[in-house]
C-alpha cells in the first residue's frame, strides 16, 4: 500500500519567492512530465508580459523561454542558477522514494502531491524538510491500495473557490453574489478566481466523463 501526501511549502523556503512577489495574481504549475532541475512551468492568471517581467526580476532564474501560448496560460522552459531550482522543492521527496504527482503554486505557497512507498517514507521526507528549515505543512495523507478509488484532482485553491461559491450562493439562480464580490471574499483577483473555476470545471468534467477503470490506472501508474 502506497501513501499519497499533499504538502504545502512556502516559496520563501523553496523556489520563485521573488516571482511570487512581482506576480501575486499568478498561478504556477510544474509540467508533470518534467523531472530534474530544469522544469517547464505553466503560468496562468496574468498576461505574458507580466510573467516575463516577474521572471526577469527573480535573481534565482538564469534564463526562460516561452514554449506554448494559449488563451489562458503560458508554458515556459526554465533555467535556474545552481542549487536554486526545482531541487529545492522536490529533492527531499524523491530521496525517500517519493514520486512527484503534481506541484502548483499561488499566493506565495507551493502545493505538492507526491506518492511514497509507505507512511514511514513520507515521515522521513517531512523530517528532511524540517531539518533544513522549510516550514512544511502536511495537509492531507491518503493510503492507496491497488483497488482504491482515486480522490478528486482538485487543488486546494480550486476546492476552496468552489466551496466558497456554494456557501455564498454564487451558483444560485439568481446569484446571491457576483464573481467580483466572491473574489474579494477570498482575497484574490477576479481573474485569478475565474481561472480557478475554469481549471476546476475542467478537472471535474474530465473525472466524470473518463471511465472509472481508466482513471484508477492513471493514478496508480
Amino acid at each position: 500500500m502506497s501513501t499519497i501526501a499533499e504538502i504545502r511549502l512556502p516559496a520563501t523556503d523553496t523556489i520563485l519567492e521573488t516571482t511570487f512577489e512581482h506576480a501575486p495574481d499568478a498561478t504556477f504549475e510544474i509540467e508533470s512530465s518534467v523531472s530534474g532541475t530544469q522544469p517547464c512551468l505553466w503560468v496562468s492568471g496574468i498576461d505574458r508580459a507580466s510573467a516575463q517581467q516577474a521572471f526577469e526580476r527573480d535573481p534565482t532564474i538564469d534564463t526562460f523561454d516561452l514554449l506554448v501560448e494559449t488563451d489562458s496560460r503560458y508554458l515556459f522552459d526554465m533555467r535556474f542558477f545552481d542549487g536554486r531550482g526545482i531541487e529545492r522543492l522536490c529533492d527531499d521527496l524523491l530521496a525517500e522514494g517519493g514520486s512527484l504527482l503534481e506541484a502548483w503554486g499561488s499566493d506565495g505557497w507551493w502545493q505538492v502531491r507526491a506518492r511514497f512507498p509507505d507512511r514511514n517514507a513520507l515521515c522521513d521526507a517531512y523530517d528532511q524538510f524540517v531539518d533544513r528549515g522549510v516550514n512544511a505543512d502536511l495537509r492531507r495523507v491518503t493510503d492507496v491500495s491497488a483497488y482504491a478509488e482515486p480522490e478528486t484532482r482538485l487543488t486546494p485553491q480550486q476546492r476552496e473557490a468552489l466551496e466558497a461559491a456554494l456557501e455564498y450562493g454564487y451558483f444560485e439562480i439568481p446569484r446571491n453574489i457576483s464573481m467580483e464580490e466572491l473574489a474579494d471574499e477570498l482575497g484574490i483577483s477576479h481573474q485569478a478566481l475565474s481561472e480557478r473555476f475554469r481549471r476546476a470545471y475542467e478537472t471535474l468534467v474530465d473525472e466524470e466523463l473518463q471511465p472509472t477503470k481508466e482513471r484508477s490506472q492513471s493514478v496508480l501508474e
